[in-house]
């Protein structure tokens, strides 16, 4: 894949916070057109014994196995320190680094990380779609920001997400008698769909295929970095 360098990810806080909302103001928030035959997922993983990490993205064909078609994976050094709220800055070079492995240039992104829902309303997915100029959805496993109602313990049930009197993603139940996650758009995506993708690429988990398998990938080349 290729894609712009946008800005310096050799920055401090004060001006990733700046970067963030210069941005924020340049996403496209729409439910994107034509047809999407494949999707990505990607993650990353840190070693707990050092300051490397690990990037992974897996490539799938959109139909009903999910066929895996390609995957990346980079290790590389941390750079920037762990700041919630500035994840992208601490993840999104080795990420970028693993995309662009990436001969296929999948049709939509779904990302371990959030879109909008994020205190500047600019997450990783957001800030990695917009580098990529690809749609992009965000899918954690965590709460960062708004409130939200109960979500019936049923698969597809979701409650919006509410931050600063807007809506900026959903808290999404994929399995029954799990916890839901926390599905936000990133970038040329709209909630609607977000929550459309996440639910057509899950595989009997709580998590996404397309996210799961580079969770599992990214595990793998750690585990390997560490044997004899």
């Amino acid at each position: 894949m290729k894609f712009k360098q946008l800005h310096s990810w050799r920055v401090d806080y004060k001006k990733a916070v700046r970067i963030q909302e210069t941005l924020k103001d340049l996403l496209i928030l729409k439910k994107p057109c034509g047809k999407f035959q494949t999707v990505a997922g990607a993650d990353v993983s840190y070693d707990k014994h050092s300051d490397r990490f690990f990037a992974g993205v897996v490539v799938f064909k959109i139909n009903k196995n999910l066929e895996i078609i390609e995957y990346a994976t980079t290790i590389g050094k941390a750079k920037f320190p762990y700041i919630p709220g500035l994840l992208s800055f601490r993840e999104a070079p080795i990420l970028l680094a693993a995309f662009k492995k990436l001969k296929n240039n999948p049709d939509v992104i779904l990302f371990d990380g959030q879109g909008i829902a994020h205190p500047r309303f600019f997450g990783l997915a957001s800030h990695m779609g917009f580098i990529l100029d690809k749609p992009s959805v965000g899918c954690a496993k965590s709460w960062l920001v708004g409130e939200y109602n109960h979500v019936k313990n049923t698969a597809g049930a979701y409650s919006k997400l509410l931050y600063k009197k807007k809506i900026v993603g959903a808290v999404l139940r994929t399995k029954t008698n799990t916890s839901p996650v926390y599905v936000s758009p990133g970038h040329k995506t709209n909630l609607a769909f977000a929550i459309r993708i996440a639910l057509k690429t899950c595989r009997g988990y709580r998590i996404p295929e397309p996210i799961r398998q580079a969770h599992l990938l990214v595990n793998r080349l750690r585990e390997k970095s560490h044997s004899p």
